[in-house]
């Protein structure tokens, strides 16, 4: 029983976990930025073409893009919304702690998933 208390990252861990996800939450706001600007500027392309194959082609096009960013934007917002709960396991020093197994998550995995919440062995088994 006393082996479950200590299943936890050391606070040192904590504290690099924690930088990489504020680094990660900048960079991710960074990105919503460019892409909701994006999202703005699309209505401004393709008004100075005046064939109609053309036009339709890129009003098309238009809405195509609108719908990806959007998409994206919606993705990024969430993405966000995950960064952000990571750090509130941190502060919880529940961070890493595999939440169907109870064992640590792997430092690999977090580094390349800093929001994950299940080991990899916990996601195969959802599968």
């Amino acid at each position: 029983m006393g082996s479950e208390v200590n299943t936890r990252y050391p606070d040192k861990d904590l504290g690099g976990f924690k930088k990489l996800i504020l680094t990660k939450i900048e960079n991710a706001k960074h990105d919503l930025e460019l892409i909701k600007s994006a999202y703005m500027n699309d209505h401004n392309n393709g008004t100075e073409d005046t064939a109609p194959t053309f036009k339709a082609f890129d009003e098309g096009s238009t809405v195509m893009s609108k719908e990806s960013n959007s998409q994206l934007a919606l993705r990024q917002e969430k993405f966000i919304r995950d960064l952000k709960t990571a750090l509130i396991r941190i502060e919880n020093k529940t961070y890493g702690v595999c939440r169907v197994t109870g064992k640590l998550i792997s430092k690999k995995r977090l580094k390349l998933v800093p929001h994950a919440t299940l080991s990899i062995e916990a996601k195969n088994m959802q599968k």
